[in-house]
Order: structure tokens, then C-alpha cells, then sequence
């Protein structure tokens, strides 16, 4: 069955004042999110080696740290938004990370650098998976897709401008940056404060802890589709892994993060409008790890040339927009509109461990077979494999569980 047919609404301002106040306000919520956290955080690595001259293993402990509180944290803080409501979990992860962000300005020593990263990382796990369970409540069903399409925009907006930002603030000092991400994140959390509503997770959802665990946990087809989904977020991640390290230098390296932010910028209302114009949400979820898979292809082909490295982020991107609204409207659906943020932060943990197992292989292959076709053609192998996956639960029907109209 085909989704609704939905003509564009102009562009993503006029399209975002369509929705009400409370949905704009979660797609400035997670443009100050990632403006905030793209400043600061791919500088952080160099500010702890030359700033501070901290040893690689304690470089890499303070990082992981950040990783793994977030990971590790995602599944208690989707159910603690459930329970206590989305709006207290926002606001308390927008305060967290301002605590955090700020102590990384003044801390010198490994327990507070440490401590630091771990509030940052579990602040993380507070608010994400209660802001795209409020989204996708604020806005309805007939406009889930629409609004997660424009929310990946606004997304994709703060990946891109975060490190102009933040390479201009830290020429100054690292301590700078940190303390204006910190503003930001301060001013957003008093913004959510007094301006979004009290409305979705708590008291609408009667049951105990243990019930509400069970539900999620016992859910065998999501536990599938976010297996299956998992391989979108190993291969998105190749621009921050493979990618980079195949292209060697700087100037490229900075090029691919722009196609990637661009093509999201400029080409995700068209996309989702195209597809909505005559794909079913199974379809898009197909036809997305079909095109990041081969996205692969082309370095495989061409080469390590920008040519081949550009164009495979360029269809990466282009991958992931026909597949981001679709992937997050089914994390609703199959929820049955029952503790979605559980549900979230389950799927965000579960894709979590698959990207580190994901970048652990990927870097034992490319250490084994080098700069050859091998690495991309099993990335390749990956998502397409992942796509098969997807198809053939949608063949069995059980995608359709749940299913509203895209």
C-alpha cells in the first residue's frame, strides 16, 4: 500500500511553521543540540593530547567514557521519560550537559575530566529518546513522517555548522568553547523550561516498571527491525571512520562532512516527498539500506580519488534521507503508541552497540586487506544484507503492526 500523497510545503522554514509551536520547538531543541555538541566535542580529543598533555589511553578513556554513559544509558532514560513525562527528561538532559560541558572548561585532572564526560554522555541519554517521543506525539499521525523529515534537517544543520563554530572558538581557547557551548545549552534549557508543554509519558500509561520492561523486551519483531536497522548506522558511521582515513587528508576529509550535511540540508523535503508520493514506509525502509549499502560500490570501483569517496558520501546521505523518517515513524508504530520512549531508547542502545562492533570490525579488515575493494565490498554486503532483512519482514507482514499511514 502506498503512503499519502503530500506535496511539499516550500521551504523548511515555511514547512516548520506549519506544525504547532511545541513541534518548532523541538526542532530548535535539536539544532541548539547538535550546534552545542558539534562545536566542542571533535576538538575535545586535541585539547586533552596538547592542551593538557594527557597520555593516549586517558585520551581515550575520557572519550569512551562520554560513549558509553550515553550507550549504556539510553533504555533507563527512554523509560524514565515514559514514566515521569517527556518534557522533565529534556529539560533535566539540557541542564546535565550544561553542568557537563561547563565543567570541562576548568577540570585539569582525570576524575574530573571523567566525571565531566560521563554527565555530558548521560545527558545525552536523558533527552534523546524524550525528544523524538514528544516529537512524534506533538505532531500526530498524519504528519509523523513530515515532521521527522524536517527534523533531520534542523539535525543535519547542527552537525554542519557546530565545527565552523567551534574551530573559530577554539583558535581563541578551548575554554571558550566550552563555556559557549555550555550558554547554549543553558539558554535552551530555560527556553523548554517555560515553553513546552507537559504532555505525553507518565500517568497516561498505567502498569508497573516490570510491565513496562517486559512489553518492550518481549517485542521479538522490534528486536528484529532494529537488528536489521543496526547495519544503517555501522554504514553511516564510515564517514567518521572509513571515509576519512581513506581520504588522508583535511581538505577532504572536511569536504565529505559537507556533502553529507548538504545533501540532508537541501535534498530531504524532496526526497520525502518524492518517496511519499509512491513508496509504502516498507519500501523506503528497503530501498534506504539498499542505497547506503550501495553507496560502497563506488569506492570499491574508483578507487581512494575524491571522486569515488565523494560520491559514496554523497549517496550515503541520500540513503539515510529516505530511510530517517520512515525508521523513526516505525519505532511508533510498532510501539503501538505504547511507551515509545522506552522503545527509542531500547533502539538507540541497540544500534549504539551495533556501531562499536561495527568499527571494531571495520578496523580489523581494513588492517587485513588494507586500501582494497575487500573493506567496501563487505560494507556493501551489509547493507544489503540488511536491506533483505527489512524486506522479508515486511514480506511476513510484521511491519505492519501498529502501521499508520506515512
Amino acid at each position: 500500500m502506498s503512503t499519502t500523497t503530500t506535496a511539499p510545503r516550500g521551504g523548511v522554514w515555511k514547512q516548520s511553521r506549519t506544525f504547532e509551536p511545541a513541534v518548532r520547538l523541538l526542532f530548535l531543541n535539536q539544532l541548539t543540540i547538535n550546534l552545542g555538541f558539534y562545536m566542542l566535542m571533535p576538538y575535545l580529543a586535541a585539547h586533552l593530547a596538547d592542551g593538557l598533555g594527557m597520555a593516549a589511553w586517558a585520551v581515550g578513556l575520557v572519550l569512551g567514557a562520554r560513549n558509553l554513559s550515553q550507550q549504556g544509558m539510553f533504555l533507563v532514560g527512554g523509560a524514565l521519560a515514559d514514566r515521569l513525562g517527556f518534557k522533565p527528561l529534556i529539560v533535566a538532559g539540557c541542564a546535565l550537559r550544561t553542568a557537563g560541558f561547563g565543567a570541562l572548561a576548568f577540570a585539569q585532572s582525570l576524575p574530573m575530566l571523567i566525571a565531566a564526560s560521563l554527565a555530558t554522555g548521560l545527558a545525552g541519554a536523558l533527552f534523546n529518546p524524550a525528544v523524538r517521543a514528544c516529537l512524534a506525539a506533538e505532531a500526530g499521525e498524519e504528519r509523523r513522517v513530515e515532521a521527522f523529515a524536517l527534523f533531520n534537517v534542523y539535525y543535519q544543520a547542527g552537525i554542519l555548522l557546530g565545527p565552523l563554530l567551534g574551530v573559530a572558538l577554539t583558535g581563541v581557547s578551548f575554554r571558550l568553547t566550552c563555556l559557549v557551548a555550555a550558554v547554549l545549552f543553558a539558554v535552551l534549557t530555560l527556553v523548554q523550561l517555560r515553553y513546552m508543554p507537559v504532555r505525553g509519558g507518565g500517568t497516561p500509561q498505567a502498569g508497573s516498571e516490570r510491565g513496562q520492561f517486559r512489553t518492550v523486551l518481549a517485542h521479538r519483531t522490534f528486536w528484529l527491525f532494529s537488528l536489521a536497522m543496526t547495519g544503517s548506522y555501522v554504514l553511516s558511521f564510515q564517514v567518521y571512520l572509513a571515509l576519512p582515513l581513506a581520504a588522508g587528508g583535511t581538505g577532504l576529509t572536511t569536504a565529505l562532512f559537507v556533502v553529507s550535511a548538504l545533501v540532508a540540508l537541501v535534498g530531504q523535503l524532496r526526497i520525502t516527498a518524492w518517496c511519499r508520493r509512491g513508496l509504502s514506509r516498507e519500501r523506503c525502509l528497503v530501498l534506504g539500506l539498499g542505497l547506503m549499502g550501495g553507496a560502497f560500490l563506488l569506492p570499491a570501483a574508483l578507487g581512494r580519488g575524491p571522486v569515488g569517496l565523494l560520491l559514496c558520501a554523497a549517496v550515503l546521505a541520500v540513503g539515510n534521507a529516505v530511510l530517517y523518517p520512515y525508521e523513526m515513524d516505525t519505532v511508533v508504530a510498532l510501539s503501538r503508541g505504547r511507551w515509545v520512549a522506552t522503545h527509542y531508547g531500547l533502539y538507540n542502545t541497540v544500534c549504539g552497540i551495533g556501531i562499536t562492533l561495527g568499527n571494531l570490525g571495520t578496523g580489523a579488515l581494513l588492517d587485513v586487506a588494507g586500501w582494497s575493494a575487500v573493506p567496501w565490498l563487505v560494507l556493501c554486503a551489509v547493507g544489503l544484507g540488511c536491506a533483505a532483512a527489512m524486506a522479508l519482514l515486511a514480506r511476513g507482514g510484521r511491519l505492519a503492526e501498529g502501521a499508520v499511514k506515512g
